[in-house]
């Protein structure tokens, strides 16, 4: 496994890379001894904090501080829950012990700690621990900002109590730089960004020790950011989070590092492209990208250096992008549930949120704020609803159309994909769905991306989730458009040319199978048909419809029925009655399944046709059922 991943990374590699890589290995082994130890990265003599933080929050409206209430009362209780997981709960007199950073919720395993030197710890391949995913989650601390906001707001002792013996304990638990909380920099970021707001809101309250341990905490935090970058393939929203890191710690200790601020600034025009669509290919990476900017130029307005307008011009036409994508966003891609600012499990709603908060920051219509919303309070409220747009938009640099009106009386959102698998060389985060559709109507999920499940420890359910089979779009004799090269990797990378409204191809096919597939969707009143050729040859195709998990499916003849309790909503009709229906299942196909967020996987029905399909093309009748409030046909009885 090990020696495969290695190779194929070595695939994805340009020579500098290759030469980069080389580099980090020596550097990080010259770290391990010489750079260890809490002794090396004294406290600076201010404690780090952004101006504006405190004064914001304390203008709270009711329904946050009573979230703020609750997650900080959760967190009091010894409960922790994310992604999809609750861990064990602890003893309130005894609320961070060490062995805590170490364990895994799923496999009540424990990573390795303070013996292991970091760089050393295996965690993309060694996966009877668990998927790292979890064990990181808590170490980012982020708990702590409702504590902090609690403090703040309702002058909680145990609240504040409780925030330095989280200190003290990771403090004590994970030196520089042992142990898994120190394994990725992007969680080095994260995790100083947590105990940065902290500090914002409530370090003048924090005892001394409690204010050098915190300290202690970001100079390491800052030397090992600055020493260890992602770059070439990896330089992606690790990157972004790594930057934002740097930035905040920087800015937080009275100095605004100007070369970081200004490659943040590059990297969100790099990775939130000019139509506001994401170049991961996913709506939440590209939030969580945003998220962290956005924290990094709500600071720099504070201390009174804002970022340009072309900054603010281009996360807003990322709120536009969402604001298409209707509600709720499409699951596109991979989604592990990372977010900057959370008030407990923050696990619907995201791109959203981050949508508002972008509309608050700038101050222009947008997407309203739900209740409670943590991110309304720091970056400000739309000072208006924004109408999201009706009809067809086509986001020609992501490669994705989404079409918004009304279906036989019910109000629906299609989106069409036709654009690159990812993200640089190895698209980790990227899916083989192209050519897929998504279908809501009156917002609820129809026909849906089946989601990511895990990571590091999905095994085969890793490549059947981001896999083409998996997906609303044709597939041929079980093979991927793009070929899987590791958990986080591709190669043989489809591509995906735009050919008119709603009508695209790709050439994923044509090196075995020396085929294009061509997709075009033709809307009318009442539904759609979608036309799938292959150009260039007839093959036995498989043509994949993933429904979501609260429907059902039944086969008659030539065409399917979906209902949602018992209520007609849908009807496909194909070209003949070779049609398999099957949900969930021991191992990954024929059966559906749907991640509704990570770690959780659901049964599903996912419709399949086989049968031939060549230059003349095949056709998918999609039909929508009536409300039946609306239908004016009377029923015989």
């Amino acid at each position: 496994m090990r020696l495969g991943w290695y190779i194929n990374r070595l695939r994805s590699m340009e020579p500098a890379e290759v030469l980069h890589r080389l580099g980090e290995a020596a550097r990080k082994r010259a770290s391990k001894g010489r750079h260890e130890g809490w002794a090396r990265y004294p406290a600076a003599d201010r404690l780090p904090t952004l101006p504006g933080l405190a004064e914001r929050l304390t203008e709270a409206d009711p329904a946050t501080r009573a979230a703020i209430a609750a997650a900080a009362a959760e967190t009091l209780a010894g409960r922790f829950s994310a992604l999809g997981r609750h861990w064990p709960q602890r003893d309130p007199a005894d609320l961070f012990p060490l062995t805590l950073w170490r364990f895994d919720p799923v496999t009540s395993g424990a990573w390795p700690g303070p013996e292991a030197y970091a760089p050393d710890i295996d965690f993309r391949h060694d996966g009877h621990r668990g998927d790292v995913k979890y064990v990181w989650e808590i170490n980012r601390l982020q708990f702590l900002v409702a504590l902090a906001a609690e403090v703040l707001l309702a002058e909680n002792a145990e609240a504040l109590a409780a925030i330095e013996a989280a200190i003290a304990s990771w403090h004590a638990a994970n030196p520089p730089f042992r142990g898994v909380g120190w394994a990725s920099g992007i969680e080095v970021a994260l995790r100083a960004i947590s105990l940065i707001v902290t500090a914002s809101l409530v370090g003048d309250r924090l005892s001394p020790a409690a204010r050098r341990q915190l300290g202690e905490i970001v100079a390491a935090s800052r030397f090992w950011l600055a020493r260890f970058p992602s770059r070439f393939s990896s330089a992606n929203n690790h990157l972004v989070a790594e930057l934002a890191g740097e930035y905040l710690i920087g800015l937080a200790l009275g100095v605004e590092p100007q070369a970081v601020r200004a490659a943040l600034i590059a990297e969100i025009d790099r990775q939130i492209l000019p139509d506001g669509s994401g170049a991961e290919q996913t709506p939440t990476y590209a939030a969580f990208t945003v998220e962290l900017a956005l924290l990094c130029a709500l600071a720099a307005r504070g201390a009174g250096r804002p970022f340009p307008n072309t900054f603010d011009k281009r996360i807003s036409a990322f709120a536009d992008f969402v604001d298409s994508l209707g509600d709720p966003t499409p699951a596109l891609g991979d989604d592990d549930e990372g977010r900057v600012l959370a008030l407990g499990d923050d696990a619907s709603g995201y791109a959203r949120s981050v949508a508002a908060a972008i509309a608050g920051f700038v101050g222009r219509p947008g997407i309203a704020t739900t209740p409670g919303d943590l991110r309304a309070a720091l970056f400000g409220r739309p000072p208006a609803a924004a109408v999201p747009p009706e009809g067809l938009t086509t986001f020609s640099d992501g490669g994705l159309t989404v079409w918004r009106g009304p279906l036989a009386g019910r109000a629906a959102t299609l989106t069409f994909d036709h654009g690159p698998l990812g993200y640089l060389s190895i698209a980790a985060h990227g899916h083989a769905d192209a050519l897929s559709v998504t279908l809501s109507l009156d917002g609820r999920p129809v026909l849906v991306d089946p989601g990511t499940w895990l990571y590091g420890s999905g095994g085969k359910w890793r490549d059947w989730f981001r896999g083409t089979a998996a997906h609303n779009t044709l597939s041929l004799y079980g093979h991927n458009q793009s070929r899987i090269a590791g958990a986080f990797n591709w190669s043989d990378k489809a591509v995906a040319r735009w050919l008119g409204p709603l009508h695209a191809s790709h050439d994923g096919y044509r090196k075995l199978f020396e085929v294009t597939h061509e997709r075009r969707i033709a809307l009318d009143a009442d539904g759609f048909d979608i036309i799938d050729r292959l150009l260039g040859g007839t093959e036995e195709a498989e043509l994949s419809f993933q429904l979501a998990p609260d429907l059902e499916a039944r086969a008659q003849g030539e065409s399917v029925m979906v209902a949602r309790a018992g209520a007609p909503l849908l009807t496909l009709r194909f070209p003949s009655p070779a049609i398999a229906i099957a949900r969930g299942g021991d191992t990954p196909g024929p059966g559906g399944w749907v991640a509704p967020r990570f770690g959780e996987k659901r049964p599903a029905d996912r419709i399949v046709w086989r049968g031939n399909v060549g230059p003349d093309g095949v056709v998918t009748n999609v039909r929508v059922a009536t409300p039946a409030a609306l239908d004016t046909h009377p029923r015989q009885t």
